[in-house]
């Protein structure tokens, strides 16, 4: 199995509708000043620079990320001057001249081969004393619309444990994510959990976004027999809780951090990265 990310819509269905819960949260907890010019590295479906539009009075807000389609949906669903979206891969991140005022990325860094090269590229497009924070969901624990999915997995399937994000996913606990940082030059670097409501209006609001075949779970399930993926849903629908109304009861949780750029780090830095963290060499992407 590998992870597909090329439907925008059955993401955003998935988790984008949640991210955008925990975005909020994690703008208030950054506090950048208005007026700032932003980042947002792996913008997928533009959850996260959607919200620093609505929320952050930014100067601008530029998304990158490698799937195009993502790209594209982000796109056509944001229609404000201050925003642009562009395709790029790692370490061809955009930049602009005097360095952005925040880089961020939101739910993006555990799926990179090495997440230590993609929190140093992001730091290369930060201007001296920028902010620089990511989030990740708490897999292991308190994203519980994921928890339960794979402990109904395992629990029918044992070869599904190796795919559980919360074992997957290591990097998503706190001392991880501060180690990760301090490790890629970051300074003054603070985690903090976030954790939002994920009501279901009913079963099929749940277990629908599971057939989109966006990302882990959804591509295990699509692995699944017919008979294989009945057997699951009727478990998980039986370990949900349930409110009298039919409304399923759940929370998300994630972990944000975030840190200042004390030193500026050189364009040149870029020669140690991997040229592309899918694979694909590209030209450097300013932007005016």
């Amino acid at each position: 199995m590998r992870d597909v990310w090329a439907d925008g819509a059955g993401y955003e269905s998935y988790v984008g509708r949640w991210s955008r819960s925990v975005a909020r949260e994690f703008l208030r907890w950054l506090a950048v000043p208005p007026g700032s010019a932003w980042l947002d590295f792996g913008c997928g479906t533009g959850a996260l620079s959607q919200t620093i539009l609505a929320e952050g009075s930014p100067r601008r807000v530029i998304g990158s990320d490698r799937s195009a389609a993502y790209v594209a949906f982000a796109r056509q669903q944001t229609a404000d001057a201050r925003a642009e979206f562009v395709v790029a891969e790692l370490p061809n991140l955009p930049s602009i001249d005097e360095g952005f005022d925040a880089v961020v990325a939101g739910l993006v860094l555990n799926f990179l081969p090495t997440p230590v090269h993609g929190v140093a590229a992001m730091a290369t497009r930060a201007r001296h004393g920028a902010t620089v924070a990511a989030y990740v969901w708490d897999y292991s624990e308190s994203m519980q619309l994921m928890r339960i999915f794979w402990d109904a997995a395992v629990s029918l399937d044992a070869a599904a444990r190796e795919l559980d994000e919360g074992v997957r996913f290591p990097l998503c606990r706190p001392d991880a994510l501060r180690a990760l940082f301090e490790s890629a030059g970051i300074r003054d670097v603070q985690v903090q959990p976030i954790v939002v409501p994920t009501v279901m209006h009913n079963f099929d609001d749940y277990w629908t976004p599971f057939l989109s075949g966006q990302g882990p779970a959804p591509g295990y399930v699509a692995s699944l027999s017919p008979a294989q993926r009945a057997r699951l849903r009727d478990t998980i629908r039986e370990s949900l809780p349930t409110s009298p109304d039919g409304s399923i009861p759940l929370s998300a949780g994630a972990w944000a951090v975030k840190g200042l750029l004390r030193n500026l780090l050189p364009r040149s830095a870029n020669a140690a990265l991997p040229r592309g963290y899918y694979g694909t060499p590209q030209r450097d992407r300013h932007i005016p």
